[in-house]
Parts: C-alpha cells; structure tokens; sequence
C-alpha cells in the first residue's frame, strides 16, 4: 500500500537530481469523540483546512499518480511496465540512508499538522482518531485480521490485473542490501500506514462529518482518494485499494478506532516490503 508514484514530492523528493461538546460513545471501540469542531472552525474554514491538508499530503499524491498513469500508457502497455516501491535515492551507502530517514520523516509533517489541527482546547487528537492502544489485545487482534483478508485481497486483485495486463509489474523493495536496508524498510511500511490511516481514515471522517456529509458518501470519498494516488501503479490496486478503503471505512464507523487499521496497514507492507527484499534475490528477481 503505497501511497505515491516516483515523481511525488513529500515521499520521493530528488536528492540532488476542533466548542467543546460531550463526548459521544464511539461504537465498539468505546472511544469517545467531540460531536463537532470547534466553534472557531466555520465550514468555510474548515474547507479551506482540507483542501491545505490533501494538498500538502495525499491529494498531492492523487495528482501525481494520475499524471504518471497518463503518462505510463502513452509508454505502452501498463503489462510490460515496472514500478518500483522504495528505489534506491542515492548510490553511496549513507547518502542513500540519509535520503531515505528525511524522505519517512518529511512525509509524516502532514501527520503532525493533522494532530495539531485536531487538538487542542482540552481535547487529545490521538483520542479523537483512535490512534492509541487502548485495550491492546483488541486493537492489534483487531489489525492482524484485518491485516490478513487485505493480505489475500491483494493477491488476488494483483494477481488478475496481470493477467487482464491493467497492472504494471511491482517490485516493493529494490534498495541495496546493506545493514539499514530491513530496519528503513520497516521504517517505511509504518511511515506509510500511519500517513493513510490518519489521514485518509481518522482526519478526513472526522472533518466531513462536521460538514455534514453523510457516513455512507464519507466512506466511499476516503476509498476512492485511497485508491487515487495508487493510480500509477495500475488500474488494478486502484480497484484493491478502493475495495481495501471500503472495509477500512466501515470498520472504522464501527469503531471510531484508527490504530488498528495502521497495524494492518503496516503489517500488510512489512511482509511486502521485507518479504521481497529478503527472498526477491534469491529468486532472481529485485535485490
């Protein structure tokens, strides 16, 4: 699940090259969440708040995936193309890790905006989403289960666009095989589930629901801007990822919880990610 085609600034950029209200019992989850924004955030406002956060995250993403689609299928078909996931940044070693550490750490600004914007007057933004480890053996039972139908979900929709040619060839890891190479690897799979989830998942419902969208219109928005910025990847994890948005909308309406839905997420890339990495070279293929 990741998120942005080569060209997107905030996770590839070129190396040298919300009044106070009650609270609300939040589902199964039990955590509760302010029934609206604060006071001081018209709608207007809080448009405008949206339009910045996507913007400088995973709108931008959605753009960039969608120009580098275009601009794949003028190349030829999408079956005869590669994209890679985590390319080397740089062909010496710690010039490379260096890239690779800034290129986690700026991408997760947005993140910290978000956290900003939710909190304040008295109100903790990590309770508002859900992103704690309240009940911990819920919560990651929870994300293991999920974890695994997305994990055969992905197989299966990968495996049928390569068939149906509607997706290009994935290579999750092609970083060079140094001592970093599995802990940034790790690195990355968290940075990318908690950039989504937060976002695309615990921020975006919370700031629709104050615009007075309804919870079905919610849902599908968030799965098909998941499904944006998986564009260049191929018609068929844009379908994946939408499919993979849907489930994750629901549950969280069910539980008002984002932290399961980021170990998921996490636990779906460090398998890709890692998994390739380390058995790709022995297979003949990435490394």
């Amino acid at each position: 699940m990741h998120p942005d085609p080569p060209s997107s600034a905030h996770l590839q950029p070129g190396p040298p090259s919300t009044s106070r209200s009650g609270p609300r019992a939040s589902g199964t989850g039990g955590t509760p969440e302010p029934t609206s924004g604060p006071a001081s955030a018209p709608r207007r406002r809080i448009r405008a708040e949206l339009l910045i956060v996507l913007g400088l995250s995973l709108g931008q993403s959605g753009v960039y995936a969608i120009v580098n689609l275009a601009e794949k299928l003028t190349r030829g078909p999408l079956a005869a193309q590669t994209t890679t996931l985590n390319p080397v940044l740089n062909d010496r070693q710690y010039f490379d890790l260096t890239y690779q550490l800034l290129n986690i750490a700026f991408a997760l600004v947005p993140v910290a905006l978000v956290l900003y914007l939710l909190g304040g007057h008295g109100v903790s933004a990590f309770r508002r989403l859900g992103f704690t480890f309240e009940k911990p053996l819920r919560t990651v039972g929870f994300g293991v289960g999920l974890a695994a139908i997305i994990g055969v979900g992905t197989l299966g929709v990968y495996a049928g666009g390569r068939a149906l040619g509607i997706t290009t060839a994935l290579v999750p890891a092609a970083l060079d095989a140094y001592w970093w190479t599995i802990p940034v690897l790790v690195l990355s799979a968290v940075r990318h589930a908690v950039l989504e989830e937060v976002i695309v998942v615990g921020y975006l419902f919370i700031r629709l629901r104050e615009l007075g969208w309804s919870t079905p219109a919610i849902v599908v928005s968030s799965a098909l801007l998941r499904g944006s910025y998986h564009l260049y990847q191929g018609f068929g994890p844009f379908i994946g990822n939408v499919l993979m948005g849907l489930l994750f909308g629901w549950f969280y309406t069910r539980t008002r919880r984002v932290m399961p839905l980021v170990i998921a997420h996490a636990l779906i890339d460090i398998t890709g990610f890692v998994g390739f990495a380390l058995i790709g070279p022995a297979i003949g293929i990435g490394g």
